[in-house]
């Protein structure tokens, strides 16, 4: 079998793949991890292959941080990730370890319509450049050169470049932020904790109330799922408000992203955030920040822009990857 690894900033998703399977593939015991129950990545992948007990043929990990030389120290991981520490665990060489958006990226390919949202039917350009955005525990994002061979993918950490603010009340907002943290990113705002952080700036600052009953909704829970939640439900002006504003910084730094990659062929939302907030995101301001680039407008304009659906996307594509460093490897 072929084992396939999720791993982001809270959490590990495990599954196993038969390569002889015909597409689409299809994840065979999936289980689910809690991060910080365990010492290492090598202890959750050594208890389930115990549970499990088939021959691995390959094994590819995608995870939440920049891989340098066969190592990864991700931002929101508990601990440290080394290659050569996995092929010791699995007894294998053919294992491999990679970004979770390079891993989303491979996953790209064994999706169907039906695992997309569109936000922007645009004009995509079959041989153009794509890009990847997922918000989640933190920010992603990923380039897929396409040209006459097989598309290149490219990882990246663009999600901690410079926040650039783009308003009078963004540059408010990246006061607020600077005493607690001198480099501000778009990590700090386009993600789960940034839309926190989007709250907080707008409660210290008056631009609305937060009555007694939210801040008690809010006290010891996911913050930024129960602010998405009364927010959709239209329960909270401040609620509603971050996500608004949360939402338009999405859309500015997914523009941001298109336009370094030329994205003609389109641009892909995934990570946990964007399927669970589709309303606010088709409400037009996403798109009215994404195009908001001067001269460029009209280039972003005809960019495709979908959101992925499929909460399997990142373990689908590792699973992809590894099968294609068989023998026999089917793209």
């Amino acid at each position: 079998m072929i084992l396939a690894a999720d791993v982001g900033g809270t959490k590990v998703n495990l599954a196993l793949f038969d390569p002889e399977r015909a597409s689409p593939l299809r994840p065979e015991q999936l289980e689910r991890f809690a991060s910080a129950d365990y010492p290492s990545l090598e202890a959750i992948i050594g208890a389930y292959c115990h549970s499990h007990g088939l021959p691995i043929l390959a094994a590819c990990v995608g995870i939440a941080g920049p891989v340098v030389d066969g190592r990864c120290q991700g931002p929101n991981l508990p601990w440290s990730v080394d290659l050569r520490d996995l092929q010791r665990e699995l007894d294998l060489d053919n294992v491999a370890l990679i970004n979770d958006l390079e891993a989303t990226a491979y996953g790209l390919a064994v999706l169907t319509e039906s695992d997309f949202c569109t936000l922007n039917q645009g004009l995509a350009d079959s041989r153009g450049n794509m890009a990847l955005i997922a918000a989640g525990t933190g920010l992603g994002e990923a380039i897929i050169f396409r040209g006459a061979g097989r598309p290149l993918i490219s990882a990246s950490e663009g999600g901690h470049c410079d926040f650039a603010p783009g308003s009078a009340e963004e540059i408010e907002l990246l006061r607020y932020l600077l005493p607690s943290s001198p480099h501000v990113s778009w990590d700090h705002l386009v993600s789960g904790p940034g839309l926190g952080n989007i709250y907080r700036f707008l409660r210290d600052t008056h631009r609305a109330e937060e009555p007694a009953w939210l801040a008690e909704a809010l006290r010891g829970t996911d913050l930024a799922a129960v602010i998405s939640e009364l927010a959709l439900e239209d329960r909270s002006p401040l609620c509603c408000r971050a996500l608004e504003l949360f939402v338009a910084l999405y859309g500015a730094e997914a523009g941001n992203l298109a336009l370094k990659a030329l994205a003609c062929g389109g641009i892909t939302l995934g990570g946990g955030i964007a399927p669970k907030i589709l309303p606010a995101l088709r409400r037009g301001g996403f798109m009215k920040r994404f195009v908001a680039k001067g001269r460029m407008q009209s280039l972003l304009a005809e960019m495709p822009v979908r959101v992925i659906l499929n909460p399997r996307t990142a373990l689908l594509g590792a699973a992809r990857y590894a099968r294609l460093s068989l023998p026999e490897g089917n793209p």
